[in-house]
């Protein structure tokens, strides 16, 4: 299905992270504590821990190339 979007995935030396602007992924999960523990599990580090935010709460964290995401949930 082609609905428009572009985009993919490359390897580079650059951290993909907030602090040089780049944008932030945001990934939903229903269990946002088990999803936290499995991130930290696959050897991600927590760079903001679960907080409130208007329309839910979430996480950001790096994984092990040392890319920023953030996971949320209602």
């Amino acid at each position: 299905m082609d609905v428009g979007i572009t985009g993919g995935f490359y390897q580079t030396d650059i951290d993909f992270i907030l602090a040089r602007g780049c944008p932030l992924i945001v990934i939903y999960s229903q269990n946002l504590e088990l999803t936290l523990a499995s991130v930290v599990e696959a050897g991600g580090a927590i760079t903001a821990d679960i907080f409130s935010f208007p329309g839910g709460r979430r996480f950001h964290f790096t994984e092990p190339c040392g890319n920023e995401y953030a996971v949320w949930s209602e």
